[in-house]
């Protein structure tokens, strides 16, 4: 993308409102927070539509099963709904509440098990009990929840209906990528992961400053050209390696 313009950086920045880049940042991140995101999925594209509101960038869609380097496209990971049911029919675990609460990538599963059996597929933190851990399968097909230390200590015995509504099958992984061209074709490569879901200092905040910043570089002339990327944890950045070796 290449922008003419007779502001310079320093004449931006001079009138820069930080507070109020900063409620823009944060109002941003708000609605982004909910989304559960993983390597792949309609939630990582919802939240890169998300982004296209601050800066025009390109999706990119990658099937599955594409060779990229040493790695694979794995399947497509989309999810509705999950939870546990107690002996008495009441949710324990309830994904509706906080989309950690799912071992991420899981299989789908609607079944009823024994509390001995259901442990072996739940995942705490001990050291901080009131925290949700979050955890991933990505590359192992399997199930789980995750849930605070307390929750799982106050689990009585008996069986449980566990659920988990969601799909694992071939679609695609997505990444995000804008250019400004400057100058020269020297690049200033910025990439950011942006797979985890309720994690603010973890992926969001680098989400939103990083389209903040392009957004603002592709205002006023600059020397060398940047490229941003919003790609999926490692999986992505190594897509995006092996679809740009020549740059």
């Amino acid at each position: 993308m290449t922008t003419s313009t007779s502001k310079s950086l320093g004449d931006v920045l001079k009138n820069w409102d930080g507070a109020l880049h900063g409620r823009e940042l944060h109002q941003l991140i708000a609605a982004l927070y909910p989304i559960c995101r993983s390597i792949t999925g309609d939630g990582f594209r919802q939240s890169l539509r998300l982004l296209q509101k601050q800066v025009p960038l390109t999706l990119h869609e990658v099937p599955t099963g594409t060779p990229v380097l040493d790695w694979t496209i794995p399947k497509e990971w989309n999810i509705r709904d999950a939870w546990i049911k107690d002996p008495q029919g009441r949710k324990v675990v309830d994904f509706a509440k906080s989309n950690l609460h799912v071992l991420n990538y899981s299989m789908p599963i609607r079944r009823r098990i024994a509390l001995a059996e259901l442990k072996e597929h739940l995942f705490s933190l001990p050291e901080t009990p009131d925290w949700i851990p979050y955890r991933t399968s990505y590359y192992r097909e399997t199930w789980g929840f995750c849930l605070t230390q307390r929750q799982l200590e106050a689990l009585p015995d008996g069986d449980y209906e566990v659920c988990i509504d969601s799909t694992l099958e071939p679609g695609h992984l997505t990444y995000g990528e804008f250019r400004i061209q400057g100058a020269t074709d020297d690049e200033v490569f910025i990439s950011c992961h942006s797979c985890h879901p309720s994690l603010c200092n973890d992926n969001l905040s680098g989400m939103t400053i990083a389209a903040r910043l392009a957004a603002l570089l592709s205002t006023v002339p600059v020397r060398h050209s940047y490229r941003f990327v919003w790609v999926p944890g490692a999986i992505g950045a190594i897509t995006w390696l092996a679809r740009n070796e020549a740059a």
